[in-house]
């Protein structure tokens, strides 16, 4: 029989701390995305991102400006002023995250690895309640859910895309982490990570396997 390692309390509640700082992205996305759309009804945008978002909060704010009746702006106001609020908590979030990041050895090391960032190594140290418990890094993989399917018939192995039975948050972080690495090398070249430079060559970007060369995921391009 296979037992599975119980996490402790402090582990339980750092991985809550990620647990509630994944929920309140969705909301703010929301808002944003609210904000953004109901502006284009009165023919008003702004370019893509965070300044984007605030120049048309300038814009709500701005009473001068008549194209926005004053209903209008009462409403879009509400959203920016719950927009800021989720990001002030989330901020916050994230203060907490590199501050226990800081304070455990092994999400530092775990962040020496190219690729890995501390809201990914500490994420890591939450999840995993005893790391000895994978035989292999192949292992963990299929626990996180970035092993592709199999469909062998007759003696023939066919993989088709990774089985994405894991945890999904996990499995994003791991996605998210060689993705930034490999625009970082197309950007500002790769000649000190030989091993990356001779991987793009041979395959596509969406294709490559999300993981660094020790078989540990990433999740920010260093």
């Amino acid at each position: 029989m296979r037992f599975v390692p119980s996490r402790t309390v402090e582990q339980q509640g750092r991985l809550m701390l990620h647990r509630a700082r994944h929920l309140l992205i969705r909301p703010q996305t929301a808002v944003i995305n609210s904000i953004r759309a109901y502006l284009a009804e009165f023919g008003i945008g702004a370019p893509v991102g965070r300044r984007g978002v605030e120049q048309l909060l300038e814009v709500v704010a701005d009473t001068a400006d008549r194209r926005l009746s004053k209903v209008t702006r009462t409403c879009l106001a509400a959203f920016g002023s719950q927009m800021r609020a989720l990001k002030a908590q989330i901020l916050e979030f994230d203060r907490r995250i590199i501050a226990w990041h800081r304070s455990s050895a092994t999400s530092k090391r775990l962040d020496a690895i190219p690729g890995v960032e501390p809201a990914l190594a500490t994420a890591l140290v939450a999840s995993v309640a005893d790391a000895k418990a994978f035989r292999s890094g192949r292992d963990f993989s299929a626990w996180v859910g970035l092993v592709p399917k199999q469909n062998s018939s007759g003696g023939k192995a066919k993989l088709s895309s990774i089985s994405k039975q894991g945890d999904p948050y996990l499995r994003s972080l791991f996605v998210a982490g060689p993705l930034a690495v490999i625009r970082y090398a197309k950007i500002h070249g790769a000649r000190h990570r030989p091993w990356l430079t001779a991987l793009l060559a041979r395959r596509p970007t969406r294709s490559l396997p999300s993981r660094s060369p020790t078989n540990s995921p990433g999740w920010h391009g260093r």
